[in-house]
Formats: C-alpha cells, sequence, structure tokens
C-alpha cells in the first residue's frame, strides 16, 4: 500500500502549512500593539494563540 503514507504526507504537510499561516496571521495582528518586552513571546517557540 504505497498510497497510504503519500497520503499522510500530503495532510501532513497542508497541516503544516495551514499552521504556519494561522501563526503569520495572528503575529502579523498582534505586532504592532504588543509590548517590547513581550515581543519574545511571538517567537515560533514560544508563540501560543489568542483565544477568543
Amino acid at each position: 500500500m504505497v498510497a497510504q503514507p503519500a497520503l499522510s504526507a500530503a495532510q501532513a504537510g497542508l497541516v503544516l502549512l495551514l499552521q504556519r499561516h494561522a501563526y503569520l496571521k495572528d503575529v502579523m495582528q498582534r505586532l504592532p500593539t504588543q509590548p517590547a518586552s513581550r515581543i519574545g513571546e511571538l517567537l515560533p517557540h514560544r508563540w501560543q494563540p489568542l483565544l477568543a
């Protein structure tokens, strides 16, 4: 079954793309009002999405 791993890889790639888009969109919206002392919170390894 070769199709299953290929589909899984495609799905994983899509998830990563969507996560990257969500991250960039959120950071670009928050950046103008983020205090300089808390700018590190927007780094990819520390980022947490705001709860709506």
